[in-house]
């Protein structure tokens, strides 16, 4: 069984460049990368993040903007 890292809120938002209160945000409104509850305890999959990114790498701002108006 291969085991990923789980990382607590802080070290997740260090590793997405972002701050530990747009995860929050994002936990509560959605779109942001998985997450699991134990407890009372958040904590993310290193796995989870590094798919969060690859799903959202683009080759031109345009391919971005038609992806938008899709949805």
């Amino acid at each position: 069984m291969t085991q990923s890292k789980l990382v607590d809120e802080k070290q997740a938002a260090e590793f997405l460049a972002l701050s530990p209160r747009t995860l929050q945000a994002w936990r509560l409104t959605g779109g942001g990368p998985a997450f699991k509850k134990i407890g009372r305890v958040v904590r993310y999959d290193s796995a989870d993040l590094a798919t969060f990114i690859s799903a959202r790498t683009h080759t031109s701002t345009a391919s971005v903007t038609m992806k938008e108006a899709a949805q």
